[in-house]
């Protein structure tokens, strides 16, 4: 496999996963064109007026160079795997065999390459085979009463099978019954598919709960579609999102000087660069979109149509949102390819042995979580910046905003440190760590760096969090908003 292949194939994987997505769409929109023609003719219109088109465009790209890097892969390898999904994963079987018995049989089916793991546990000896009519004479597995028989790779003990199986029979030679458990733990030959669903499914919640904002909040989503399109054809979008892919790229390039570590302080630098990038387009986003349009009168023509307060602000904070997702997308997707390709520039930089495939994916995916929290923070700083709006114009905004953002990592910090043993302080510390978001929440480059995995729970609290955070910004600015004489 080239050098090109091995840092290119996790991001191909990671694309047809995407490109999965696509499809499944199309498929569900044939289906409601088919029931009712009026209703997928609405959501032709609320894809191509809002943030889904330029996204659907980015997915598009990267379907196209999955299509044209798919003759250089092992194609074969991830249908099989593919296919082979729903037949793995854990099964445990219970049973007892009575006593004195031969070649009892247990339906197990596994394939050796697949297995991650088994173990038997019973009362009494047994001899296991794959074969009826061994027994004793050839055990493929002798187990002992009452001592647990357990494989892993990392084991000492021998795989023991080596085609596939279908049954296994138990021998019990003994006067006695046993109890028998057995758990055999099994993965497809090229876990790495396992993405695939994941990348599919993102896609389609995407889009999904895009059109049920739309379907559920007509009017804030036709604000928002609004914003969004002005926030995306503004010329800081563009200079940031080619900031960005900039120093990504060039990121690859700088010696860090960390002894074939510089992986690690690209995954920390690109993430960083992401964020800031994302928090500064969601800041000035919000005090033009909110704040000028507030002084220059433009928001009480908007709220002298049928459209409350309330739908203004929901619309203009999601207006907000959508940009910073794409603005994500973009930059997550060039740095995911800039990570993957540093992997195999610092083997060859430092003479080292050519890295396989997997050591790239491992990498990529590693700081996917990061990404997700990173977002997380940036909707949060754009939550309160709307709330600034509402009374602020852009420049108290972002001191304001920026003062937050310092005060959100360090509050946990000064309780944590002898400084905060001082009573005041320590105050002081729980005080901004209860009013203000704790946006040390979201900084885990050190574990993404320390190749750490984030666990899925982790995600699910921020998620949470953020949106109760997000909900408590938009009542402030609702309240600052209300009685704000727009005339």
């Amino acid at each position: 496999m080239s050098n090109l292949s091995i840092w290119l194939k996790p991001i191909w994987l990671l694309s047809l996963g995407t490109t999965a997505g696509l499809v499944i769409l199309i498929a569900l929109w044939g289906i409601l064109f088919l029931v009712n023609r009026r209703a997928a003719a609405g959501v032709l219109s609320s894809i191509r007026e809002g943030i889904l088109l330029p996204v659907t465009y980015t997915l598009a790209i990267l379907g196209v160079l999955a299509l044209l890097a798919t003759p250089t892969m092992n194609v074969s390898e991830v249908l099989d795997s593919l296919k082979r999904m729903t037949a793995v994963g854990q099964v445990e079987v219970t049973a007892t065999i009575p006593a004195n018995t031969p070649d009892f049989p247990l339906e197990i089916s596994f394939r050796p390459e697949e297995l991650q793991s088994y173990s038997f546990v019973s009362e009494q000896d047994l001899a296991v085979n794959t074969e009826k009519g061994k027994g004793y004479i050839e055990p493929v597995v002798q187990i002992e009463g009452n001592q647990l028989y357990i494989w892993s790779p990392g084991s000492s003990l021998p795989r023991s099978f080596e085609e596939e199986v279908e049954t296994l029979y138990f021998t019990n030679e003994t006067d006695l019954p046993s109890e028998l458990t057995v758990i055999f733990t099994s993965d497809v030959a090229m876990p790495e598919v396992h993405y695939l669903r994941v990348a599919a499914l993102s896609v389609v919640g995407l889009y999904l709960g895009y059109l049920l904002i739309n379907l559920v909040a007509p009017k804030a989503a036709i604000i928002a579609a609004a914003t969004s399109k002005e926030a995306i054809s503004q010329p800081l979008f563009m200079l940031l999102t080619v900031i960005g892919i900039a120093a990504l790229l060039l990121y690859v390039y700088v010696p860090y000087n960390t002894f074939g570590e510089d992986v690690k302080m690209l995954k920390t630098s690109g993430m960083a660069t992401i964020k800031v990038l994302a928090i500064i387009f969601a800041l000035w986003t919000a005090s033009v979109s909110v704040a000028d349009e507030i002084e220059g009168r433009t928001a009480l023509t908007v709220l002298s149509k049928p459209v409350s307060r309330r739908q203004f602000i929901l619309g203009k904070f999601l207006g907000i949102v959508w940009p910073i997702l794409l603005m994500f997308l973009i930059l997550g997707t060039v740095f995911l390819l800039t990570v993957s390709y540093k992997v195999v520039y610092d083997a060859r930089e430092s003479a080292k042995t050519v890295p396989i495939w997997t050591e790239c994916f491992a990498e990529v995916v590693r700081i996917v979580p990061g990404l997700v929290l990173a977002f997380f923070e940036a909707v949060v700083m754009a939550a309160i910046s709307v709330a600034i709006s509402t009374r602020l114009s852009m420049l108290p905004n972002l001191i304001i905003c920026g003062s937050i953002y310092v005060l959100g990592h360090l509050g946990p910090l000064i309780v944590k440190s002898s400084a905060g043993e001082i009573v005041f302080v320590k105050f002081i510390g729980r005080l901004i760590s209860i009013v203000l978001p704790v946006l040390d929440h979201y900084e885990i480059e050190g574990a993404i760096a320390g190749s750490s995995a984030v666990p899925t729970e982790y995600l699910l609290l921020a998620l949470i969090y953020s949106l109760l955070y997000c909900a408590a910004a938009m009542l402030l600015a609702l309240l600052f908003f209300e009685d704000r004489d727009l005339a």
